[in-house]
């Protein structure tokens, strides 16, 4: 069986990139999203275990002490991580793995998964982004401000992943990440796991 494939998917808050995982997902059903363990409390109508793993801080730090994740990195005061074990399993068992993360998660995966494939989104401009930000109708202009401060940092990452993808019409961004996956599992080491009974057969 052929190991399945770790892709990262990294972007600035607003860029749209929830929506573009979720397309992906509904499109592809081999792709398996990883739930996070976080120290934030949960918002309104988030589950346990299906949109994270929600835990106390001295719970995640015991984690990090064990060297139990794959990742972790701390965003606006709260702590986010990946399970190591969890994603090894998934692996072995021929399913690939798709990590929404920021940049400093996406180097730690890399260093520990150099194959891991990167995906970068990013919105058509930097002021697309803040137009988006500002239609949420959510923030306050510090908040927003704090953002795009963020973003502008998260950003100046994308030259560290493999693949970018500029999301300015979702229609045309999803078959893109779609394209992205599929074309991955065709690579010949992968190929010759899969099919090489064929392969062998054409050398004769």
């Amino acid at each position: 069986m052929a190991r399945g494939n770790i892709f990262v998917v990294t972007a600035p808050s607003g860029a749209g990139k929830t929506t573009l995982v979720a397309a992906l997902l509904a499109a592809d059903q081999n792709v398996q999203l990883s739930i996070s363990f976080t120290t934030r409390a949960p918002r309104t109508g988030e589950v346990d275990g299906q949109d994270y793993h929600f835990v106390e801080r001295a719970e995640f730090e015991r984690m990090i002490a064990a060297n139990e994740l794959l990742e972790y990195a701390e965003v606006y005061g709260n702590y986010y991580g990946t399970s190591k074990t969890w994603i090894a399993s998934v692996l072995d068992n021929g399913r690939d793995i798709l990590l929404e993360i920021d940049w400093q998660g996406a180097q730690q995966v890399k260093r520990l998964f150099p194959d891991a494939v990167g995906i970068f989104v990013l919105p058509p401009a930097i002021e697309a982004l803040e137009a988006r930000l500002r239609n949420r109708g959510k923030d306050s202009e510090a908040v927003i401000a704090e953002r795009m401060a963020a973003a502008r940092e998260e950003m100046s990452h994308y030259g560290e992943a493999d693949f970018i993808i500029v999301n300015e019409h979702i229609d045309e961004a999803v078959r893109d990440i779609v394209s992205v996956v599929r074309a991955m599992r065709l690579r010949l080491p992968t190929q010759r796991i899969r099919h090489g009974a064929l392969l062998d057969a054409l050398k004769a």
